[in-house]
């Protein structure tokens, strides 16, 4: 195999545990994280003690508080940071050779919706325009059923490649065919980002569902699984609705697979969240939504679909969509109606 110099924007748990399945291949690693402490343990201890903790990470992937350092140099680049910073983020390379002359292919994991003053926008048009006509078509997206901890593991993980450049696609599967990980093409790169941000929202939901049922004689494994089919036709649906072109994206490992691990999965924050919304009554602290996602750092980890699922909400509103799982946790986040009263009146229960 040929080793290539990679950067990855972002430190945070699937940023770390993509960089170390692409270490472990043999690729030499340099991960970018705001933290000090992040960086000190990734480069003296080789663990991501605050976001990807008993993992030990390989001495390929170094790590430094330099954004600029870590892209300088390399021939892929992959951005990693939340939704919420990402464009800020990005601003600070601009001017690197590299990055100025169109040169280095770009790889984006950022799940979710950035604003503007046009309403919500996708990750991958939001950074065409900060980075520059030499970008236009030209970004990979990469998303699938990936938890940050089996790709850390090397567990056998599926990922969709996604661009409108297929050349940029072949680079990226033939980077990311390292042990563990098993890489796909497709064209659909409005479908795969749809199904990457909005499984978060139904994720949320699952896990209220899924917190309700532990003490429930009318919600199950079947419910669930009734929840889980709803949710993917409400993806379909916003999917098509912004320019989605492939109606198997959605039946693919990008659409039913991410989807069925971000709801089901263990490891899965938005899960969680929806759970502790029930058992924890962690909205209790919040006016409405978007007072939760000014201090979404109060919660302790990053629920995307939290962030998301005002985004969606925007979109379902402007092209008059029905999407009764999304706007019923909008409702929920916004302290419009309470969960229990929700969930029953989606089941029609």
């Amino acid at each position: 195999m040929d080793a290539k110099k990679i950067g990855v924007i972002g430190a945070g748990a699937w940023g770390t545990g993509l960089a170390q399945a692409l270490a472990r291949g043999g690729h030499q690693v340099e991960i970018w994280a705001r933290e000090q402490d992040v960086v000190d343990a990734i480069n003296t201890e080789h663990e991501n003690k605050r976001f990807l903790p008993g993992f030990s990470l390989s001495q390929n992937l170094t790590a430094t508080t330099d954004i600029r350092t870590c892209v300088s140099g390399k021939e892929f680049l992959i951005l990693a940071s939340p939704s919420l910073y990402l464009a800020a983020t990005v601003q600070q390379i601009l001017d690197l050779p590299e990055v100025a002359d169109g040169s280095l292919c770009i790889g984006v994991l950022t799940k979710g919706f950035v604003p503007s003053e046009n309403g919500p926008r996708l990750i991958l048009e939001t950074l065409e325009q900060v980075l520059g006509e030499q970008y236009h078509k030209n970004l990979v997206y990469i998303s699938g059923p990936s938890h940050a901890e089996e790709v850390a593991m090397g567990k056998v993980t599926g990922l969709i490649a996604a661009s409108e450049n297929p050349k940029n696609t072949i680079r990226f599967r033939e980077l990311l065919r390292v042990p563990g990980l098993m890489v796909y093409s497709s064209l659909d790169v409005v479908g795969v980002q749809i199904c990457a941000a909005a499984k978060n929202v139904i994720a949320v939901v699952y896990g209220c569902l899924d917190a309700v049922a532990e003490t429930s004689n009318i919600f199950g494994d079947n419910t669930e699984s009734l929840l889980l089919a709803a949710g993917l036709n409400e993806i379909q649906t916003l999917g098509f609705a912004i320019g989605a072109t492939h109606a198997e994206t959605f039946t693919s490992i990008a659409g039913v697979g991410d989807l069925d691990v971000t709801c089901r999965s263990k490891y899965g924050r938005n899960r969680r969240f929806g759970h502790d919304i029930i058992k924890k009554g962690i909205l209790s602290q919040f006016s409405n939504l978007d007072d939760l996602i000014a201090r979404i750092s109060e919660i302790g980890y990053l629920p995307e679909g939290a962030v998301a699922c005002k985004y969606v909400n925007e979109i379902a509103q402007t092209h008059n969509l029905k999407l009764p799982i999304c706007s019923g946790l909008y409702r929920i986040l916004n302290r419009e109606i309470e969960p229990l009263d929700f969930m029953h009146e989606l089941l029609g229960q």
